[in-house]
């Protein structure tokens, strides 16, 4: 059965996004991207215009995929220091899965060709990480929302490293599939971000 609607649109936001990350924006074309999503076209060019209405197209799609995908601090643990603790170690696993890494390249890559894409590419892993932690925070320590915010940027910040620049620079090797939230411990170091969380929660 064909697809139709929102359900092909939908289809060809998976399709490009994978044509996106394996050859980049200027060697990818809306050919390849057809024939990837196995469709005209004339059907893909009814949904997305251009080629750069599709990448920014993608960039929210990817931005759901990881939100999806690390979920609210309030997931991990009832202990306020525990569930930010366990939240920053799975942001820092996520940094693990391929589809994080490719992106974060390609966003670097046409950061001055396409600024508001690049910067909707990082909004979708760090403005979403941390726009939720920000949420936790300002709700569970009942910090005022900008230093709230800015908390978790720190906390994002020194948890992830060394990690992402090992990751953009291709050092280790990277999780095809998203890492398994199950092997969270066996996978981070969690009591080391536990203590750099303690440091930097107020209390």
């Amino acid at each position: 059965m064909a697809r139709r609607g929102a359900e092909l649109r939908e289809h060809i936001l998976d399709a490009a996004k994978t044509v996106f990350l394996e050859s980049g924006f200027e060697r990818t074309s809306m050919d390849a991207v057809a024939a990837e999503a196995q469709t005209s076209k004339r059907s893909l060019y009814a949904h997305f215009p251009t080629k750069d209405v599709l990448f920014l197209a993608i960039t929210e799609r990817i931005r759901e995929l990881f939100a999806a995908r690390i979920g609210s601090p309030e997931h991990y643990a009832d202990d306020p220091t525990e569930a930010v603790a366990r939240y920053c170690g799975r942001f820092r696993q996520l940094l693990r899965w391929s589809m994080v890494a490719q992106t974060c390249r390609l966003c670097i890559s046409e950061a001055s060709r396409l600024p508001e894409a690049a910067a909707g590419l990082y909004d979708a892993f760090f403005g979403t990480a941390i726009e939720l932690l920000g949420a936790y925070l300002a709700d569970r320590i009942t910090l005022p929302t900008a230093e709230a915010n800015a908390l978790a940027g720190r906390l994002i910040g020194a948890t992830s490293f060394p990690e992402l620049p090992r990751a953009l620079f291709a050092l280790d090797d990277l999780d095809e599939e998203i890492p398994d939230e199950s092997r969270l411990a066996e996978e981070v170091d969690i009591p080391a971000i536990r203590e750099t969380v303690r440091a930097l929660l107020p209390g």
